[in-house]
């Protein structure tokens, strides 16, 4: 906490059953700087992953944000939204008290902010149950325990399998669609932009790569032959989609990856255009045209995210900390 001097921030404590996938979906917000995985809602002192159930805790994630550039009421709604907000029991796979989902308010004004967005929420029609999220004052929160922090970006594949095998993902894409993330789309500088700026704030081949599903000339393009240490991320949007660390020459003329750095981030569509049956990547927030995805990649995983460079910008290992992407710097720290 102290490198990421969250001690300055306001936090939200809120629980959505596995915190991997409640600490993976809050890190996308722009303005929050640090999501933090543990336990929260009990009394006893020191629990563990194997016993906080037990002590009456629950998987919650403790989520510092800057207000000047997002507030609590929006990290509630983007939070309900990610979640299934009428299972009391539970969320998706992860059964029992201990998977619950809470928003744990620590002022009188969080509380009120709490009830009018459940309320706002059980009026709007989208769910066939009663919403089921308790409201339950802050008491104590203890972090989960290391292997548990940032657990979708160091272990991104199983982490991919377990948010679809659990249920969540196909859960969210049946409630929400494409319209999973709503809130303003982030960018380098936290700035928001609209539909009809897009051809003012992208070049014609980055337009018409990203909205009008086009394709780049092969060898001639910015990230063929990149090979410095960093992150792509999506043009529009600003969210991660891949890594240097799974980079590699397909020969094929574009920027391959094995694969995804954050695959919540990836939609795939099947696309029958030319005559060809192919699998289309897009990206979630910003609906970006990416490119395609071959099942013919190194092993293992064997797969080759082919990706157009005019869909990505591409930030430096040395400056992922100034764009606000620090929490992916662990990731090259790692490397052997």
């Amino acid at each position: 906490m102290e490198k990421n001097n969250t001690n300055k921030y306001p936090e939200a404590v809120l629980a959505g059953g596995c915190f991997w996938c409640v600490e993976a979906d809050l890190k996308k917000l722009a303005g929050v700087r640090e999501v933090i995985s543990g336990y929260a809602g009990g009394t006893e002192d020191n629990p563990t992953y194997k016993n906080y159930a037990d002590k009456g805790y629950i998987e919650a994630v403790r989520v510092f944000y800057n207000p000047q550039e997002i507030n609590y009421e929006n990290i509630l709604d983007y939070f309900l939204r990610h979640i299934d907000p009428t299972d009391s029991g539970g969320q998706f796979a992860d059964r029992g008290p201990g998977y619950r989902p809470v928003i744990f308010y620590q002022t009188k004004e969080e509380k009120n902010i709490a009830e009018k967005i459940l309320r706002e929420f059980e009026q709007s029609g989208k769910f066939p149950r009663p919403l089921a999220v308790g409201i339950m004052k802050h008491t104590r929160f203890f972090p989960a325990e290391d292997y548990h922090q940032d657990y979708a970006a160091k272990n991104p594949m199983h982490y991919g399998a377990y948010r679809v095998g659990s249920g969540r993902e196909g859960f969210l894409r049946q409630t929400w669609a494409d319209d999973i993330c709503p809130l303003p789309r982030r960018q380098n500088k936290n700035s928001t932009i609209q539909d009809k700026d897009l051809k003012k704030k992208l070049s014609p081949l980055q337009y018409e790569v990203t909205q009008k599903n086009g394709t780049e000339p092969p060898f001639n393009n910015e990230y063929v032959d990149n090979k410095r240490e960093g992150i792509y991320v999506d043009i529009v949007s600003g969210e991660p989609l891949f890594s240097s660390l799974d980079k590699y020459d397909s020969g094929s003329g574009w920027p391959s990856f094995t694969k995804s750095l954050e695959p919540a981030n990836i939609l795939e569509r099947q696309d029958k255009s030319y005559g060809m049956v192919r699998t289309e990547v897009r990206s979630r927030q910003a609906n970006s045209h990416l490119g395609h995805v071959f099942p013919d990649g190194p092993k293992p995983p064997g797969l080759r995210y082919c990706i157009n460079s005019a869909a990505l910008r591409f930030i430096a290992r040395e400056d992922l900390e100034k764009e606000d992407y620090g929490q992916y710097s662990k990731l090259f720290d790692q490397k052997k």
